[in-house]
């Protein structure tokens, strides 16, 4: 199960065990379109030829310790995890060994990939977001889109936004899943939901999020298939979505649920792919 530790910007999304931990009562199918009044306040279309450093860092903070969630990797700084060209970003994740003389963080991983971050540069509280990528599929690979507290603070209490996480145990399943103090995976209360996506290793598809003060909706390709609203007591404890969250694109490898039938070394290197990240507002 995931640490619970006083370190929630270093805490990768939420479900660790081999079985799906996503509460399915939280699942919906409606239509999840873009608000008309929204407007595009931030952006990147990975348009260049590097990383834009100006909105996004990487994060190799528990590099040297391990990450947690008996995860695998190292995350790299290095064009060979982490690069942008023909107007995407490409996360890789490699089956190698490092150098520790050449890499002094370096904690003796037999895998690398890649973890950016707009922590410290972006941050939002409500919005539309838009996410259009492209999924690796390999026994294994763990690929996340989610959001955490610019504020960081003790996990869950400041919440996550779980917008896309898929797993190479259940390759054509995605999961959006949300947590708090009171309602997460460590006391089987956790709510989100999962969508079967049948091609999602095949096709790019637009992961979204419609946060609103009331209510938390995950969807892909313009319909939600999970909602959450603020209607539970507990006050911060069920609802501490009201602050302004950082997003985070990563590509974690192995762990209970990722590699719960075991890595396939020979698939490997495998790419995250995206093509954009969006994120609109309503006029305040």
């Amino acid at each position: 199960m995931r640490l619970l530790i006083a370190l929630a910007a270093c805490a990768l999304p939420a479900a660790v065990v081999a079985q799906s931990l996503t509460a399915t009562n939280y699942s919906v199918d409606e239509p999840m379109p873009r608000p008309a009044e929204a407007r595009l306040v931030w952006s990147d279309e990975f348009d260049g030829n590097a990383l834009d450093l100006t909105k996004w860092s990487y994060d190799g903070s528990r590099n040297k310790a391990g990450w947690y969630n008996g995860e695998l990797e190292y995350y790299g700084a290095r064009p060979e995890n982490v690069r942008v060209g023909n107007g995407q970003l490409i996360i890789e994740a490699r089956h190698e060994t490092l150098n520790p003389r050449q890499y002094p963080d370096y904690g003796g991983q037999a895998y690398t990939s890649g973890k950016i971050m707009t922590r410290g540069k972006a941050s939002w509280t409500y919005g539309y977001y838009e996410i259009r990528a492209k999924l690796p599929c390999a026994r294994g690979t763990w690929p996340a889109i989610w959001m955490m507290p610019e504020a960081g603070g003790a996990w869950p209490d400041g919440g996550e936004i779980d917008i896309m996480e898929q797993v190479g145990s259940q390759p054509n399943v995605v999961h959006g899943t949300v947590h708090s103090a009171l309602f997460v995976h460590t006391k089987g209360t956790q709510r989100g939901a999962e969508k079967l996506l049948a091609d999602n290793c095949d096709a790019f598809h637009v992961y979204e999020l419609d946060w609103q003060p009331d209510s938390l909706r995950i969807g892909v390709d313009g319909r939600a298939y999970m909602k959450v609203l603020n209607n539970q007591p507990g006050g911060r404890g069920a609802w501490p979505f009201d602050a302004p969250f950082h997003m985070i694109l990563n590509f974690a490898l192995g762990g209970p649920w990722a590699g719960s039938k075991g890595m396939d070394d020979a698939a490997l290197p495998q790419q995250m792919l995206v093509d954009y990240v969006r994120v609109w507002q309503r006029p305040r």
